[in-house]
């Protein structure tokens, strides 16, 4: 069926399912379920036949908001964390996959940036690390441990520190995006050119293995977050940029709330990658085998929990509403 016959065939049932979940304060739960249903059945055959169209995205994000509706009329329990990160939250991020290839493609671009100028200017690490943390790197690789500035300070004082850097720097990302898209860009862009300017600092002392086999350890989630906490700025950003038909307050407004959700889904996250860099990272003696475990296992998460796992939820849901 194409789509323009689909979307034709559905609006009318669409469109009055919207306006039950916004206007309508006591929906029939039999009602919210069954519409619930049909709903996660046009999604999944959207995702299947009309992938990257606007119908997939408007339908993603409804079903996102019927959800959020259905679990608004139950109690609260431990149920309702599960339920956002397990649902909720997957089928409401799938519209905003654009937004983060957007976000990895300034990060990657200022990565790249940052160690094409650390290969031509020595004094480029020093101006973007500074001198106190490039000395002791130096005195560290003289000694053959490359890494051992992750081996300072107790586990436990390491891992709150690092996590609770990692959630400012997060927030960070996302709050200047109240100063529009331009704001989060220029805080992807700083992050990227330091890292470059950081992993090239290593390839030049001719020590890019054994540094990298331990800094992945935790900077595969730590900076994977990051970007996806500047997708969350740039969402707030473009609200402000392309209001679309609402007022520019309007969609502030919901650009703000979309943007922390984003946000908020980082903090488990953050909290692994801290819980690695204080305890896991300091071993630099474990065996390659396994530090390339973790850093796989890592990247994967995150990959799947934001990318594939939102793409094929609403195929799940459709099996299991069918059955």
């Amino acid at each position: 069926m194409r789509e323009a016959a689909f979307v034709k065939q559905n609006k009318e049932k669409w469109v009055a399912f919207e306006k039950a979940i916004n206007f309508t304060s006591n929906l029939d739960p039999d009602e919210l379920a069954n519409g619930y249903i049909q709903l996660t059945n046009d999604l999944a055959y959207a995702q299947t036949y009309y992938a990257e169209s606007k119908t997939l995205l408007y339908l993603n994000s409804l079903a996102s908001q019927a959800h959020q509706k259905i679990y608004k009329n139950k109690k609260e329990s431990s149920n309702r964390i599960l339920s956002f990160w397990g649902t909720e939250f997957p089928l409401f991020f799938r519209q905003y996959h654009k937004t983060l290839g957007v976000a990895f493609l300034i990060f990657a671009i200022a990565t790249a940036i940052g160690s094409i100028s650390a290969l031509n200017d020595d004094s480029f690490v020093r101006l973007i690390l500074g001198d106190a943390y490039v000395n002791t790197t130096l005195n560290n690789i003289a000694e053959g441990d490359p890494t051992a500035i992750y081996k300072s300070g107790s586990e436990v004082g390491t891992f709150l520190g690092i996590t609770i850097n990692n959630i400012r720097v997060a927030f960070l990302a996302f709050a200047f995006g109240v100063i529009t898209s331009i704001g989060t860009a220029y805080v992807l862009f700083s992050n990227g050119v330091m890292l470059g300017a950081f992993i090239t600092f290593f390839y030049t002392k001719g020590v890019f293995f054994e540094a990298n086999q331990q800094i992945w350890l935790h900077g595969t989630i730590e900076i994977s977050v990051i970007i996806i906490a500047g997708c969350a700025g740039l969402i707030m950003g473009n609200s402000i940029l392309f209001p679309k038909t609402y007022s520019r307050m309007v969609s502030l407004m919901r650009g703000a709330k979309d943007g922390l959700k984003v946000v908020v889904s980082t903090i488990p996250f953050f909290i692994i990658a801290g819980f690695i860099e204080g305890f896991i990272t300091r071993y630099s003696n474990m065996p390659s085998w396994l530090a390339f475990l973790i850093i796989g296992g890592s990247l994967f998460l995150i990959v799947y929990y934001y990318i594939i796992y939102p793409i094929i939820l609403p195929k799940i849901h459709a099996k299991r509403t069918a059955t």
